[in-house]
């Protein structure tokens, strides 16, 4: 018992530390103090640095900041412990805990399954389904949106090496994401809570945690207007 709680202990290190250099580089990009930490002055110096108007520099950084968990998760989390919790969240590819079992405690495994023969990817077998799992503050996921990323951005290494969404481009696959789905024009008509609605209905595919992304979003609103 105690050697495991050791071995989670150190990945969950391992994890801050990749999630809190995301968000150090990102701060060096945009010409502000590394601290790893989320504010004003940072948002402000990404909305200068992007070229940002406050409506659309608030509904990006509402949105990433909510599915990044405050900017401190890049990597999608797919470990589960206990078949019934996978069984749950993906009813229709685990119709019974036995059929999910195989995939507990094991993300990569789970990946392959869950993504396989989607956005691109391939078979289970293939291994695209992990290799091209969520990564980004806005979750950037499957290997169709990383080639399209890749391409539109200019970043072709992306497609060898998936993990730099992670954390060199961690913002700019969410930019990305906005873009290629015509949100900042949504975000031109205001920062209202039928707005916010709206983006999270294209970002999220429903309307989850949106009491958090009206918070966020309004938040970072008033940092960006107040300068």
């Amino acid at each position: 018992m105690h050697i495991k709680i050791c071995l989670h202990s150190r990945r969950k290190m391992s994890e801050s530390q990749k999630m809190s250099d995301a968000m150090k580089s990102l701060q060096s990009k945009v010409n502000v103090s590394p601290d790893g930490s989320y504010g004003p002055n940072t948002a402000r110096a990404i909305a200068k640095y992007y070229n940002l108007s406050p409506n659309r520099g608030a509904h990006l950084l509402g949105q990433c900041s909510h599915e990044s968990a405050g900017f401190t998760r890049t990597t999608e989390g797919l470990y589960y412990s206990t078949p019934e919790r996978i069984q749950a969240v993906w009813p229709s590819r685990f119709p019974t805990p036995e059929s999910a079992a195989p995939y507990a405690k094991n993300p990569a495994k789970l990946a392959n399954r869950v993504y396989a023969d989607r956005m691109s990817n391939g078979d289970e077998a293939s291994g695209d389904g992990s290799l091209y799992a969520g990564r980004g503050f806005l979750q950037i996921t499957g290997k169709y949106n990383y080639r399209k990323f890749a391409s539109d951005m200019g970043t072709p290494e992306v497609m060898t090496d998936p993990d730099l969404c992670a954390n060199k481009y961690a913002l700019d696959t969410a930019i990305w994401f906005f873009q290629e789905n015509d949100l900042y024009h949504i975000a031109d008509e205001g920062v209202s809570e039928a707005i916010i609605k709206k983006i999270t209905k294209r970002v999220n595919g429903g309307h989850h945690g949106l009491s958090d992304r009206i918070e966020k979003t309004l938040q970072a609103h008033g940092w960006l207007s107040d300068t």
